[in-house]
């Protein structure tokens, strides 16, 4: 019987050992996973932290029997310590400190991320905290439940940071962020970066940009931030949410390429250059469509992809992933701020001839109650007209997500600005318009386009 054997239990190795096993019913599929969780929503922590999600078994996109009753073998609180390529065997620890090894015809590797640790002087004492797997949340969540923090410091202004600020302000705390970049939420145009400022501030949530963080230092029972330029900021506790680097260490150990993103070096079919190894998720690289190279985006609608990829391959299949846009969105307290594609800055540095407008409509016809203001930037190649990226800034419940999808798809094909024009999107009063809001600004792209044109 053949054995296909995945290291780590997250999207991509659940999605890995699913897909696998629906295309060889017979295989034998054995995951290897480090803690206790097996494919828990990462993303959801923060609304358990918030009280949103009241139970962190919530959080589970399929219980531990669930996936089992599909024939999947789980061995939890297990750790993979070594690869031996040549014999086909990986070494794993066992929770008993036993010594264990486990032979494979197929290997995927789905080791995912770790949090960033910036050099920062006492990021390691008690009451800093990481936010990375359900564990780090289980221990944050005791934190506060214990002591009853009054000031949450939060070291990072991404999309971990700004979700972790709505959720210690729903807890009564007082929140500072501190952001090194000049804006916060560098995944958009600081143009948009700036009104996500002023939603936070709405909210009673102080803000600091441009301010590296140096030490943490204890001062009595709290903790004291210092930066640069006599900047000091004391809080009862810190998270640090300063981004994720890929988890490769045990790859590289057994000789797999690590490519130029500190990622796993794969092909679009998610082999290594390692023979009968694959790897997805958030430790590999990530084939971009727009760009047609190589990226680093880890992210878990692509680590799905990926897995789903990689087990279907594994099982003898000839899928091949079909790239990323870095699509994403997130909410912030009554804003949602999300993206697909390429930023004007991003195009530019890919060599295109990028314009990127802004145009402001409502989500759906003002004489219904509740429209609300969408902010729309749309990026696409002045000479040729192609689509290249947009973004969305709005109240929650504008279905921007949704609208942003709609521009995914269009990217995904590879469409030109003109052609959202004529894509057949629903109406009604309460929703949109005759003219979504999408294609408004689509419109507007190209008379800014065509009028600047000789």
């Amino acid at each position: 019987m053949k054995r296909l054997l995945i290291i780590g239990g997250s999207d991509a190795g659940v999605s890995a050992g699913l897909r696998a096993r629906e295309i060889d019913p017979r295989l034998e599929v054995t995951m290897v996973v480090a803690d206790k969780f097996p494919n828990f929503s990462i993303c959801g922590l923060p609304f358990y932290i918030s009280g949103e999600t009241p139970d962190w078994r919530m959080l589970a996109h399929r219980s531990v029997s669930e996936i089992e009753q599909t024939g999947i073998r789980l061995l939890l609180g297990h750790r993979a310590e070594a690869i031996d390529p040549d014999r086909r065997i990986v070494l794993v620890t066992s929770p008993e400190g036993r010594a264990v090894s486990l032979g494979y015809d197929e290997l995927v590797i789905g080791t995912g991320a770790m949090s960033v640790r910036p050099d920062i002087q006492g990021i390691d004492q008690p009451g800093v905290f990481f936010l990375r797997w359900v564990e780090d949340s289980i221990a944050l969540k005791t934190f506060l439940e214990e002591n009853r923090p009054v000031h949450a410091a939060i070291i990072g202004g991404g999309y971990i940071g700004l979700e972790m600020a709505d959720a210690f302000t729903r807890r009564g705390m007082r929140v500072t962020v501190v952001e090194y970049a000049d804006t916060i939420l560098t995944t958009v145009d600081p143009e948009l970066g700036v009104q996500v400022r002023e939603g936070l501030e709405r909210h009673s949530v102080q803000v600091a940009t441009g301010m590296p963080v140096r030490a943490v230092e204890p001062i009595g029972e709290r903790l004291r931030v210092i930066g640069d330029q006599g900047f000091s900021l004391d809080a009862d506790l810190v998270l640090v949410a300063a981004g994720a680097r890929p988890n490769t260490g045990l790859a590289a150990l057994a000789g797999v390429e690590i490519g130029e993103f500190g990622a796993i070096r794969v092909n679009r079919r998610m082999q290594t250059g390692v023979p009968h190894v694959f790897a997805a998720g958030d430790c590999v690289q990530t084939w971009h469509r727009v760009l047609g190279q190589y990226q680093y985006l880890p992210l878990g609608t692509t680590a799905h992809k990926q897995g789903y990829t990689a087990g279907e391959n594994a099982a003898g299949g000839d899928a091949v992933f079909p790239g990323s846009l870095g699509t994403q969105a997130v909410k912030i307290f009554d804003l949602v701020a999300a993206r697909t594609g390429l930023r004007d800055s991003e195009a530019k540095a890919a060599g295109f001839a990028p314009l990127s407008i802004g145009y402001a409509a409502w989500d759906h016809k003002a004489y219904y109650p509740g429209a609300g203001r969408l902010n729309i930037r749309i990026t696409g190649d002045r000479e040729t007209g192609r689509l290249l990226g947009a973004q969305i800034l709005g109240p929650y419940g504008s279905e921007i997500s949704k609208r942003i999808d709609v521009l995914a798809a269009a990217l995904y094909h590879e469409m030109p600005v003109d052609g959202i024009s004529g894509l057949d999107l629903s109406y009604a009063p309460p929703l949109s318009g005759p003219w979504d809001p999408v294609q408004a600004a689509a419109q507007e792209w190209s008379r800014v386009r065509y009028r600047d044109i000789p």
